[in-house]
C-alpha cells in the first residue's frame, strides 16, 4: 500500500476522533506522529553510520521515550508485541503527561539553535495532542510504524503525500491559508531567481515551508547532490536556509515541512519579522535571494510601524521594506505582493517604491490572474522582482492568462506560467523586443494578444508599476441578471479585501 493510502487511512480514522475538527488538526497531529517515526529512522541510520566508522552515536531522545520503546515495541521476531503496546486511556495518559512535556523541554536544555535538539524542542513547544481516544491512536501508530523513512524512494514519496496535507489544510480555509502558496508560483519563482549553492536564501514569511523547500529540491536534483563536496553539503543544510514566522501552527508545519524534505537543519524561528528594527541591518546580516509571499491587507500598531523609516500600518509596504533592507549587494529577491502595491501612490506607497526604484533593479513585474490564492483569496496579485544592482533603467512585464478562468477546482498550474519562464531566461525572445508587435500566432495556428512588454522607468508617472498590458484586447460580455449575482457572490472576498486595504490607508 502506497504512503498516499496509508495517510488517506489515518485522515479517516481521524475524522472519527473526538478531539480531532477539520483538515488543520488531522494534518498537525498527523505532523506529530510521522516527524517521532521520522526521527526514529534518521537515528537509527546515524547510528548504523557511527558503528561502521567504529564510533558510537548519541541520541537524542532517552531510551525509554524512542519509537520501538513506546510506540511499537517489537518481540523477537520483529512483530508488535501488543504485551508492551500500550494503547486506549494509558496511552494517551503517556502521551500527554511523560512524552511531551520532555520533548517540549528540549529548547531550554541548549543553547544552540541548530543542533537538533533545539529544532525539536521549537517544534513541540506550540504543539499538543488532540486526539482524545488511545485506541484511535494505537490504530495510527501501527499504520505508520511501517514507513520506512530510511528508503530514499519512500522519503520523497512522504514529501509529496505532505505537500498534498498541507495543501488541503489550506483549502479547508481560515487562517491555514496562509501556509500554502500555490506549487506552480512557488516553483517558477525559484527557477527564476537563479538560486546555486553558497547563497543564503530567506522568507521572512515561511508559513508552510514551501519556497524554502522548492529551493532546496531545485538545489539538489537531476543527480546535483551527488556533484557536491562534503563541505558544499553542509553548508547546504545548515547555513543556506534562513526564516521566520509569525503563527505557531505555521512554524510547525515549515519546521516539519522542511525536515521532512531533507533539510536536517533550517534557519527558520517563530516571531513577527515585523518587530525587528531595520534601520540595524548590517551586510552580515543580509542574504543572497529572498522568495517569499508575505501576508496582505493588515494593519499593525505604531509600536511595529517604527521600526520603519516609511511608516504605514499595511503589512504590505511594511515587508517590502524590510525585504529591501535584507538583500545583499548583488542578491535577488521574487516577492508576491498585491495589485495595490503597484499601483497605490499615496504618500507611504510612493515613497517606498521611488526608493525601491532608486536604489534597487526592478527588472520584472509578473501579473498573476484572480483566483490564484482561492479559496482563502481574491485578491489579485503579482510577482516583484528585483535585484540590489542598480538603479532601475526598464522593467519588463509578463501578463500570466490561463485559458480559463481560475476557481478552488481549477486552480493555477505550472503550465499556465511555463512560457514565463522559458522567456525570464531567454531575453532574445520575448515579444516585448518589438514594439510593434501586438499579437501572435501560437502553435495551433491561433493568434492572440501578446503577454509581455516593457516599460522604461521614463514612461512611470508618479511610482505606478501598475501592469497595463497595451496589448490586451478588452471583450464586453453580456450576461444574464442571475449570471451577474452569482460574479458578486464570488468576488464577497476580494471586495472584503480591498476595504481592508482602504481602510490602512485612511488611517494613515
Amino acid at each position: 500500500m502506497s504512503i498516499q493510502n496509508n495517510i488517506d487511512r489515518i485522515t479517516d480514522i481521524l475524522r472519527r476522533d473526538d478531539g480531532i475538527s477539520g483538515a488543520m488538526h488531522y494534518t498537525e497531529q498527523i505532523s506529530w506522529i510521522l516527524f517521532l517515526k521520522f526521527l526514529n529512522d534518521y537515528e537509527d541510520n546515524k547510528a548504523d553510520e557511527a558503528f561502521l566508522e567504529g564510533t558510537e552515536y548519541k541520541h537524542v531522545l532517552r531510551k525509554d521515550l524512542r519509537w520501538e520503546h513506546w510506540a511499537c515495541p517489537k518481540d523477537d521476531k520483529g512483530q508488535l508485541d501488543v504485551k508492551r503496546a500500550i494503547t486506549g486511556d494509558d496511552l494517551i495518559d503517556f502521551v500527554n503527561k511523560t512524552l511531551f512535556p520532555y520533548l517540549q523541554a528540549f529548547k531550554s536544555t541548549t543553547n544552540d539553535p541548530k543542533s537538533l535538539t533545539y529544532k525539536i524542542g521549537a517544534i513541540f513547544e506550540y504543539l499538543d495532542n488532540r486526539i482524545a481516544s488511545g485506541h484511535t491512536l494505537r490504530e495510527i501508530l501501527d499504520i505508520i510504524d511501517r514507513l520506512d523513512f530510511q528508503s530514499s524512494d519512500e522519503l520523497f514519496e512522504l514529501s509529496q503525500v505532505y505537500e498534498n496535507l498541507l495543501k488541503s489544510m489550506g483549502s479547508d480555509g481560515g487562517n491555514s491559508g496562509e501556509f500554502y502558496t500555490p506549487r506552480a508560483i512557488i516553483k517558477a519563482m525559484v527557477e527564476t531567481t537563479r538560486i546555486k549553492v553558497g547563497d543564503t536564501i530567506y522568507d521572512g514569511a515561511i508559513g508552510s515551508g514551501g519556497f524554502l523547500v522548492e529551493a532546496f529540491d531545485y538545489l539538489v536534483q537531476d543527480g546535483k547532490k551527488e556533484k557536491l563536496s562534503a563541505k558544499e553539503w553542509e553548508f547546504l543544510q545548515s547555513e543556506t536556509f534562513f526564516g521566520m514566522e509569525k503563527t505557531s501552527l505555521g512554524y510547525v508545519m515549515g519546521m516539519m515541512n522542511m525536515i521532512l524534505h531533507g533539510i536536517e537543519s533550517p534557519n527558520v524561528f517563530r516571531g513577527n519579522t515585523l518587530t525587528q528594527n531595520i534601520r540595524d541591518y548590517q551586510e552580515k546580516d543580509r542574504h543572497d535571494v529572498i522568495l517569499a509571499n508575505p501576508p496582505f491587507g493588515g494593519k499593525e500598531k505604531k509600536q511595529i510601524q517604527q521600526n520603519f523609516p516609511v511608516e504605514s500600518n499595511a503589512t504590505e509596504i511594511l515587508f517590502l521594506q524590510h525585504f529591501m533592507k535584507m538583500l545583499k549587494l548583488e542578491g535577488r529577491a521574487a516577492i508576491v505582493v498585491p495589485e495595490g502595491v503597484l499601483f497605490q501612490t499615496n504618500n507611504a506607497f510612493t515613497k517606498v517604491k521611488q526608493t525601491l526604484l532608486e536604489n534597487y533593479n526592478v527588472h520584472t513585474i509578473v501579473s498573476l490572474p484572480a483566483g490564484v490564492f482561492l479559496p482563502y483569496s481574491g485578491v489579485k496579485t503579482n510577482i516583484l522582482y528585483f535585484d540590489r544592482k542598480g538603479a532601475t533603467n526598464d522593467i519588463w512585464y509578463y501578463d500570466v492568462t490561463p485559458p480559463y478562468k481560475l476557481t478552488k477546482n481549477k486552480p493555477i498550474t505550472y503550465e499556465h506560467i511555463a512560457e514565463f519562464v522559458h522567456l525570464f531566461h531567454h531575453p532574445e525572445e520575448r515579444n516585448a523586443t518589438n514594439a510593434k508587435l501586438k499579437t501572435v500566432v501560437t502553435s495551433s495556428g491561433v493568434e492572440k494578444p501578446c503577454n509581455d512588454w516593457t516599460v522604461n522607468i521614463k514612461d512611470i508617472k508618479d511610482c505606478d508599476l501598475s501592469a497595463k498590458n497595451p496589448h490586451k484586447i478588452v471583450e464586453v460580455v453580456h450576461q444574464s441578471p442571475k449570471e451577474l449575482l452569482t460574479a458578486i457572490k464570488q468576488n464577497d472576498t476580494e471586495i472584503n479585501s480591498l476595504m481592508n486595504q482602504i481602510e490602512s490607508l485612511i488611517d494613515e
